[in-house]
């Protein structure tokens, strides 16, 4: 009499391609944060400035920015687009939320910028879906436009809120919970929001399969125009709140602002390890990549080093980055 073997009721073990693909999403999740917690550890012990709370509370608000800046990025890359335009939106938003300011308050103002944000990030998305040409050509073209509208508007000078609205203008200078700036709070509420929103939901999801396979997922149902467009009013807003912070700083807006910052958000992003091919990536990680941008630039001026260095050590991290990411997809 022979006895037949009890069927197995276990998971099948992973196979090699899926061990791979887990080992690049540990080395992609865990190697950003290693950099990070080095950088962190390496300033701690050669400066005695570093751990200050008046430095971190100033390191926290100058991530504020670009961080801002590097989630719309994110968002748009994972999608499989990229946005030039941010930093012409940053800086025309911050002139319609000033002008609106003149007439009506504050609030309005700060209200009034968000929203231009948010159509002119609709205006960018739709030219890219609409006329098909490739989306760092056309963000090109259109950040030029924005750039010459933002100039035309302002005639080329400084706006300012009138004389007593300046101190209520700048309330996103002003200290806040544990210290920290309200800009920084403004900066973490939104980024989380964003966050929950691309790894938690329908759309997050949408957002990937677009960005992974623009094609499949139409075959699948998903529209493709919507969610590039949906994309680009993430990265809008986050751009009008940007400028909101740089001008509630300087208490002013002008069209030069932040002139080529969209670089150093896209640099964000990648050291983060979001794919420039589109469909891998993660906010938090680019939101991580543009904290260790800001803490090298404060490492050099702790130390008193040349910054002129500061760009050749960012270029490196890019290039290693992107040889990084390039590795893995081969690897698996």
């Amino acid at each position: 009499m022979t006895v037949e073997a009890a069927p197995t009721t276990g998971t099948p073990a992973p196979s090699k391609g899926e061990v791979e693909q887990r080992k690049g999403v540990r080395v992609r999740d865990y190697g950003i944060l290693a950099a990070l917690v080095a950088i962190v550890v390496a300033l701690s012990l050669s400066t005695d400035t570093f751990l200050t709370s008046g430095n971190l509370v100033n390191l926290l608000d100058q991530v504020a920015v670009v961080g801002l800046l590097a989630t719309g990025a994110t968002v748009c890359i994972i999608s499989g687009v990229f946005d030039l335009t941010a930093s012409a939106t940053l800086a025309l938003s911050a002139i319609i939320g000033v002008l609106v300011v003149q007439h009506t308050n504050v609030f309005v103002g700060f209200v009034a910028a968000v929203v231009a944000g948010a159509l002119l990030g609709l205006i960018t998305g739709t030219i890219v879906v609409r006329s098909g040409v490739n989306s760092f050509i056309a963000t090109l073209a259109t950040s030029i436009i924005y750039r010459g509208l933002a100039v035309v508007v302002t005639g080329a000078a400084i706006l300012y809120p009138l004389t007593e609205q300046a101190e209520q203008f700048g309330m996103l200078t002003w200290p806040s919970l544990f210290g920290l700036t309200s800009a920084t709070i403004v900066f973490v509420v939104v980024v989380g929001i964003i966050a929950v929103l691309i790894a938690a939901t329908t759309f997050g999801r949408r957002i990937y399969a677009v960005g992974g396979n623009a094609e499949a997922a139409r075959l699948s149902g998903i529209r493709v125009g919507s969610v590039h467009v949906s994309a680009y009013m993430i990265s809008g807003i986050c751009s009008a709140l940007a400028g909101l912070i740089l001008a509630s700083r300087a208490g002013s807006a002008q069209s030069s602002m932040a002139t080529g910052i969209e670089l150093t958000a896209i640099a964000a992003a990648v050291i983060g390890g979001t794919s420039i091919l589109g469909g891998e990536g993660a906010v938090w990680r680019g939101v991580v990549g543009a904290l260790i941008l800001t803490l090298i630039g404060n490492g050099f001026n702790l130390l008193g080093w040349d910054t002129t260095y500061q760009q050749v050590v960012t270029g490196v991290l890019i290039l290693l980055a992107v040889g990084i990411d390039r590795w893995l997809r081969r690897r698996r």
